[in-house]
C-alpha cells in the first residue's frame, strides 16, 4: 500500500493511526500542502481532487480519510475500528463526523488560506476563527461523551475506535493553534491515554519523515 499524506494534515494522521492499530505496513508518499504539491501534474494523475490522504492499494485507490478507514476496517477487519452492533457503529460514526464533517472542514490549510489571501482576513481574525469552530466543535464532542456514557480509557469503550483515529489529530490542531481545551475533560483525558499507544505517538506529525 501506498498513502499519500502530509505530516501536518490532521486528515492524513487519521489514516496513519489506522494503518498503525491493523498493523499494516505502506510507502509513504509525502504530498507538502504548503509548499502546493497537491497541484503538482503528477498528483493530479492520481488524485482529481488535489486532496490529501490518498491511499492506493494494489491497483485500487481510495480517498478521503473516513472512506480509507472503513475501506481498511472492512479489508483488515482485526482489530475492529468500528465494532459492537449497528447502533454502536452509529454511535462511533457520529463522533468522528462531529468533527470529521463539523470542525475540520472551516479550519483546513485551503479554507484558512481563503480567508487571509481572498478575503483579506486578518492573520488575528483568521486565528480567532480557528478558534471559534474547533473549541465549539470539541465542546459537542464533550457533551455526547459525557451524556451518551460509551467512553472508557477511549472514545467508546477501552480499545480504540475510528473516532479516536479522528479525536487525536484535531487535538494536535487545537494544540498547535492554542485553542482553549479545559473545558474538554474527558476529550483531554482520552487524548492523553491514546498518545500512550505507539499507534498515535508514532504516527503522529513529528514522527513523519517528511517533518519539519
Amino acid at each position: 500500500m501506498e498513502l499519500y499524506n502530509y505530516f501536518r494534515s490532521s486528515a492524513s494522521y487519521r489514516v496513519r493511526i489506522a494503518l498503525a492499530l491493523k498493523g499494516l505496513d505502506f510507502d509513504y508518499k509525502s504530498v507538502h500542502l504548503a509548499r502546493n504539491e497537491q497541484f503538482n501534474e503528477s498528483y493530479a494523475a492520481v488524485s482529481a481532487s488535489r486532496l490529501v490522504p490518498l491511499l492506493k492499494d494494489g491497483d485500487a485507490v481510495v480517498t478521503q480519510s473516513m472512506a480509507i478507514i472503513e475501506y481498511l476496517d472492512e479489508v483488515h477487519p482485526e482489530p475492529p475500528l468500528l465494532p459492537g452492533d449497528a447502533l454502536c457503529r452509529a454511535y462511533i460514526r457520529a463522533l468522528s463526523q462531529d468533527i470529521a464533517c463539523e470542525v475540520h472542514p472551516l479550519n483546513n490549510l485551503r479554507v484558512l488560506r481563503y480567508l487571509v489571501k481572498d478575503l483579506g482576513v486578518s492573520d488575528d481574525n483568521k486565528t480567532r476563527w480557528y478558534q471559534h469552530w474547533v473549541e465549539s466543535g470539541l465542546a459537542v464532542v464533550e457533551q455526547r461523551l459525557q451524556t451518551e456514557r460509551r467512553s472508557g480509557l477511549c472514545c467508546f469503550g477501552d480499545t480504540p475506535t475510528m473516532a479516536d483515529c479522528v479525536l487525536v489529530p484535531q487535538i494536535f490542531n487545537a494544540q498547535r493553534f492554542d485553542c482553549r481545551l479545559d473545558h474538554v475533560p474527558t476529550v483531554m483525558r482520552i487524548h492523553e491515554h491514546c498518545m500512550t499507544l505507539d499507534a498515535f505517538s508514532q504516527t503522529q506529525p513529528s514522527a513523519c519523515p517528511d517533518a519539519e
